[in-house]
């Protein structure tokens, strides 16, 4: 089984309160070869929300701040961890997630200024499943992959 960001699947749960639909996604879900999640509603966090990014300190500390400044680190993680426990549960080894998420994004995110500027970095889920042994996949990516077979 495959997990998937579910705003790839159609499902309106962006922080916008729109999605990343793309057709190739929602028929692995419609197929049943793939399950969607989105970890930050997982984290209960409201949709639409403020767009957030991560920010990481001197110390290489991160937290997860929302364009007006509030600081959502807490939500994510919960988010993160209760994938984390759906992704055991379906014995899932693999992941494909929306790029440049602070909770999905795979290799680079936003790098906290709202500037739409890119760092090498991954999201608080994508590091979660990496360090417990699921390989992810940014949607983008997965699609090269995939398409130049």
């Amino acid at each position: 089984m495959i997990l998937i960001s579910a705003c790839l699947a159609g499902i309106n749960c962006k922080y916008s309160g729109k999605n990343n639909l793309h057709p190739f996604f929602k028929n692995l879900v419609n197929n049943g070869k793939a399950v969607p999640i989105c970890p930050e509603q997982l984290g209960e966090l409201v949709t639409p929300r403020d767009p957030a990014e991560i920010i990481k300190d001197k110390f290489g500390n991160i937290k997860v701040v929302t364009k007006n400044g509030v600081d959502v680190t807490e939500g994510y993680v919960l988010g993160a961890k209760r994938a984390l426990a759906i992704a055991k549960v379906l014995d899932v080894k693999t992941a494909i997630f929306q790029s440049r998420s602070p909770s999905c994004g795979c290799g680079t995110i936003y790098d906290g200024t709202f500037s739409k500027h890119l760092i090498s970095g991954n999201g608080i889920t994508t590091e979660l499943f990496i360090k417990n042994g699921i390989k992810v996949f940014s949607d983008e990516d997965y699609l090269k992959q995939f398409f130049s077979k």
